[in-house]
């Protein structure tokens, strides 16, 4: 006795072809079933590699996990309770330029909420004068070395995982920063699959979470402030000085 499938199509078809839409089924379903990861990032420091009043001592990259991405729905609260006791933020949440009435009440959102934080600092007088020919160059070595640590933490081979970078610099040089961050990410991650975005911060409540936090830790870092710094500690996972070891300053 021969066992014969009858599909959808109206066509007879033996098991084989059964067994194809069984497979083809599970692997729908394993598909569905991975979970998709999210990397926020931002970055605190300047590309002037001199001792000049304007530049900063440290190019710091801080990155922010988050899964549950309801804290974007706090921030927006949060924006409509200051525009009714009066203040009009007609922008992004942006820590440099925010009141410290209104910083307040952003790190008590964040406060509220869970998510990884992860920081590479780099002392830019350390840095060997190939790795910094060019900005874009020193940034992608931020990127590879930060990411070298903390993606397989973050997301597994089973993952999806999109990173969503601050944007930074010109419109011409934004393509190879973001280029920068894709092959970063191609060589570091192990998620199934990988996607890079680099977007103004206006336009996701996470990279303005991402920013909060890169300022907080550059506050530490670069003016011995820690008052901020407190405040996220324990969200904090990891804080990398890359050249920690290294004695010999290029400038």
């Amino acid at each position: 006795m021969t066992w014969v499938y009858r599909g959808n199509d109206g066509f007879d078809r033996g098991w084989p072809g059964l067994r194809t839409l069984l497979v083809e089924h599970c692997n729908y379903r394993v598909y569905n079933q991975r979970m998709k990861r999210y990397i926020y990032a931002d970055e605190a420091g300047n590309f002037d590699f001199s001792t000049g009043r304007k530049a900063t001592r440290f190019f710091i990259l801080t990155t922010v996990a988050i899964d549950d991405h309801r804290i974007e729905s706090d921030l927006l609260d949060l924006r409509r309770e200051l525009a009714w006791s009066g203040i009009d933020l007609a922008r992004e949440f942006h820590a440099t330029e925010d009141q410290q009435l209104v910083r307040d009440q952003v790190f008590d959102v964040l406060s509220r909420h869970d998510f990884r934080v992860d920081a590479t600092i780099l002392e830019k007088a350390k840095a060997r004068p190939k790795m910094r020919e060019t900005d874009e160059l020193f940034y992608k070595y931020a990127w590879f070395f930060h990411m070298k640590y903390v993606a397989p933490k973050v997301a597994s081979r089973s993952d999806d995982l999109l990173v969503i970078a601050a944007s930074i610099g010109t419109k011409r040089k934004r393509k190879d920063f973001q280029y920068s961050v894709k092959d970063v990410m191609e060589q570091t991650a192990r998620a199934s699959v990988i996607r890079v975005n680099m977007w103004p911060a206006a336009i996701d409540p996470c990279l303005q979470v991402a920013d909060y936090c890169c300022w907080a830790i550059q506050r530490k870092w670069e003016g011995g402030d820690p008052r901020s710094y407190e405040l996220i500690e324990g969200k904090i996972r990891s804080e990398h000085d890359l050249f920690a070891r290294g004695t010999t300053r290029y400038y």
